[in-house]
């Protein structure tokens, strides 16, 4: 597992402990959730969205991968 330093202001960070607090969780869990949200997946996570969209659609591999950057594309504001 990879190790990630990032500086928060005060206040947010103070607001995230609080909010893994309340919620039982860690702010690891937290931080992986919000990327997660924000559609960031690793690659093995994101070829398996793709296999099963073929699947479901009965898409070419060219195609579903086509969707599947554009759909991302779309999602992250690009």
């Amino acid at each position: 597992m990879s190790r990630l330093t990032i500086t928060l202001n005060d206040e947010l960070h103070q607001a995230l402990k609080e909010t893994a607090a309340r919620q039982k969780r860690s702010i690891t869990a937290i931080i992986e959730e919000s990327l997660a949200f924000r559609g960031i997946r690793t690659r093995g996570s994101a070829r398996e969205l793709v296999a099963r969209a073929r699947e479901n659609a009965n898409l070419s591999e060219e195609d579903a991968l086509a969707i599947a950057v554009r759909e991302t594309q779309n999602a992250r504001g690009a």
